[in-house]
């Protein structure tokens, strides 16, 4: 991919939601994700031993001028990790450059009226970074941490530049893996964003083989923190065969990362539509069929058979041509249904949650707050379930000390056009027991109708609504918060009162 296309600022805010379909049984044992990871075979087991499957999204901004994740101009970023959650997204790629832990970086564009923010001011960059991992560690999303740049000037062909040295990477790696060490929300690091030539992969040649590198990156990171994940994105030419920036993964079979601790290596591949470049492919006559060969050649072997778990670490796009709609659909359908398959399927993080990607757009519209319902809606299939949560205070298994469940909910109407509207309802958890599963019902003043509801299923009965939530957003963790939308119709009534009931 070439990212130098990408990467512009905007800003600014509203929002709402889509269904996650194909919602994958509960596990009979604890839910999946607690503790850290480690790798067997094409999956990816938790510390029992159970598969997990990553269903996440990117959110960039550390690697940028701003040296902070992008929006909180606009909103405050613990909403912004509630609305992911409630989305069904399990885990958050966080780009970040080695400018971070230069001596006096500090975040740029927080906006702090209002509240919002509040107990980030006068923190520098990571340790903002440190709040958001807390955070999502407390929603139940893990976060992988992904090297994106040497410097915030821009994306690098090598993992190392002349004013970034090799020494560098290595000692900001392992500054990272010891900072993080003991917190389980983050599973692992992504050494080094999108090689690309002169980056190789098997030649031998120290100065541009980037699978030794990333042996050398990895080891480094493993002798802070053995139990992390080490992800290892591919380049972009193999004997002679180019692809996507870190999409060619060809190599990784016959050359694959060796590491001092095993198990812990997981493959990334980047793929993009045309929205980000042309490739031959795409203009082939049988696109779409093509496109799970293309696939299986540049990385998909390597789950297929059964050599190392792959990660599909960025793909997006606009969705404005038709050949780029047909891509996604095919791609998230070769990405293995959560229904059908469950975990022993590709992992995955969506680029970007930020609308202000310039050619891809995001998760978010450009007012940071709405969601590109249509977008969200193509990844439905292969949203899996949220991990969890830490520092909640525990539901104990048994119920005892006289913990108890109960929830609150709150109705805020995001958008009325008269004929209809839309609204979006927040479910928190005001008990001193984790929730899970709630109910939340209303009685209209008027007429009004649902005629659609995401993250939620719904009855209506005359005026009566009854909302229970959906399979990814039962657990709520003690003072944690989920969300539900939806669109009814006619618009201009009154704000009813909710009831909100543990069950």
């Amino acid at each position: 991919m070439f990212r130098s296309l990408r990467r512009t600022l905007c800003a600014a805010a509203a929002a709402l939601l889509l269904p996650l379909a194909g919602a994958h049984q509960a596990h009979a044992a604890a839910a999946p994700g607690a503790g850290y990871w480690h790798t067997s075979g094409r999956q990816i087991l938790d510390a029992a031993g159970q598969p997990v499957r990553i269903a996440g999204i990117n959110w960039f901004g550390f690697e940028t001028g701003n040296h902070v994740v992008h929006g909180l101009w606009s909103r405050d970023y613990k909403s912004m990790i509630d609305q992911m959650r409630s989305l069904g997204y399990n885990t958050i790629r966080l780009p970040y450059s080695d400018d971070v832990f230069k001596a006096g970086t500090m975040p740029e564009s927080i906006d702090f009226s209002g509240g919002k923010n509040a107990d980030l001011q006068g923190l520098n960059s990571l340790q903002v970074m440190d709040r958001i991992v807390s955070y999502a560690g407390q929603d139940g999303l893990k976060v992988i941490l992904d090297r994106h740049r040497p410097d915030s000037g821009g994306q690098s062909a090598l993992w190392y530049t002349a004013s970034v040295p090799e020494s560098t990477w290595i000692a900001d790696l392992k500054a990272l893996a010891a900072r993080y060490k003991g917190q389980d929300t983050v599973i692992g690091i992504d050494l080094h964003n999108e090689p690309h030539d002169p980056a190789c992969w098997g030649c031998g040649d120290q100065a541009t083989d980037w699978r030794l590198a990333a042996e050398r990156g990895g080891d480094a990171v493993l002798s802070v923190n053995p139990d992390l994940l080490v992800f290892v994105e591919g380049v972009q030419t193999y004997n002679g065969v180019s692809g996507w920036w870190g999409g060619n993964l060809m190599g990784a079979g016959q050359y694959p990362v060796r590491l001092d601790v095993p198990n812990r290596v997981v493959y990334s591949a980047h793929d993009y539509a045309t929205s980000v470049a042309q490739q031959s492919w795409f203009a082939d006559p049988s696109f779409p069929a093509n496109m799970p060969g293309i696939w299986d050649k540049y990385w998909g072997y390597l789950f297929k058979q059964n050599i190392a778990p792959v990660w599909v670490g960025e793909f997006g796009t606009t969705l404005q041509s038709a050949v780029d709609q047909k891509w996604l659909a095919a791609l998230v359908d070769y990405l293995r249904p959560t229904s059908t398959h469950g975990a022993d399927a590709f992992q995955w993080t969506f680029w970007s949650w930020n609308p202000n990607s310039g050619d891809t757009g995001g998760i978010l519209k450009d007012d940071w707050t709405t969601v590109d319902t249509v977008k969200d809606g193509y990844l439905a299939s292969v949203k899996a379930p949220l991990f969890p949560g830490s520092g909640s205070g525990g539901d104990g298994g048994g119920g005892g000390g006289g913990a108890s469940a109960a929830c609150g909910a709150a109705y805020t109407v995001s958008s009325d056009w008269g004929s209809g509207f839309n609204a979006q309802v927040t479910v928190t958890n005001t008990g001193t027991a984790a929730l899970k599963s709630w109910k939340v019902t209303w009685t209209w003043s008027g007429s009004q109708q649902i005629t659609s509801m995401w993250n939620a299923a719904y009855t209506q009965s005359g005026t009566g609504v009854t909302a229970v939530n959906a399979a990814h957003n039962g657990s709520v963790p003690v003072a944690g918060s989920t969300s539900f939308g939806f669109g009814g119709a006619p618009g201009g009534g009154t704000v009813p009162k909710l009831t909100c009931t543990a069950t």
